[in-house]
């Protein structure tokens, strides 16, 4: 077998791959873990069944491999944007902002409908949520902690309680007005610097009357 054609077959496993976890991101969102029916997540695909046993071996693999999906998407969009900010308190603003034209899309509510589904229980999918938010939680409070010592910020409760607020608030506008653009943006951001104790955003000067 030429190189080419390895890479082509390469190419197709990944295609198929993406085209099942997408179709199982929108089936978890909806029906939830329990509920997911792994045929109609190859039928939405456009596979057999076959085809989604070849790549992954039961629906805990497959929803492991969600989770994993949407955690590096989220950090190649959202986080990426909190990475390049020029100092912590825009870092907190980007990953509000950014967060809400993420979960724009269909499959952006996964994490929220699994968090909830498998909460209070020892479940490998549920545990692998757990760690993403964690860390997510002490990545926000570090920048609040940084915020406050560089005095861009006022001081307030503890920088963990703080930031579990902030994501809750995050979290909250963003499946509420999901997909309401421009609002959700605006919104999101408003939210987040009341709970940072930020200036609110200035709001724009009145147009002229006419005479």
């Amino acid at each position: 077998m030429s190189v080419g054609n390895r890479l082509t077959q390469a190419d197709r496993r990944a295609r198929t791959r993406n085209a099942l976890l997408e179709a199982a991101a929108r089936g978890l969102s909806t029906y939830g873990y329990a509920n997911l029916v792994l045929e109609r997540v190859a039928g939405e695909a456009g596979y057999t069944r076959g085809a989604l046993y070849h790549l992954f071996a039961g629906k805990e693999e497959l929803a492991l491999a969600v989770v994993k999906w949407v955690e590096e998407t989220w950090n190649a969009e959202v986080g990426r944007l909190a990475a390049e900010a020029a100092d912590p308190v825009e870092a907190l603003l980007a990953i509000a902002r950014g967060h809400a034209v993420y979960c724009r899309r269909d499959v952006a509510r996964v994490m929220m409908t699994l968090r909830v589904e498998f909460a209070g229980q020892d479940h490998p999918v549920g545990r692998a949520i757990t760690d993403i938010v964690d860390g997510l939680v002490e990545e926000c409070a570090a920048l609040i902690t940084a915020a406050r010592k560089a005095g861009a910020m006022p001081d307030g409760p503890p920088p963990q309680q703080t930031a579990h607020a902030y994501l809750g608030v995050v979290e909250a506008v963003a499946i509420e007005l999901a997909g309401q653009a421009p609002f959700d943006v605006e919104l999101a951001e408003r939210a987040v610097r009341g709970v940072l104790g930020l200036p609110p955003v200035p709001s724009p000067e009145p147009a002229l009357r006419q005479p």
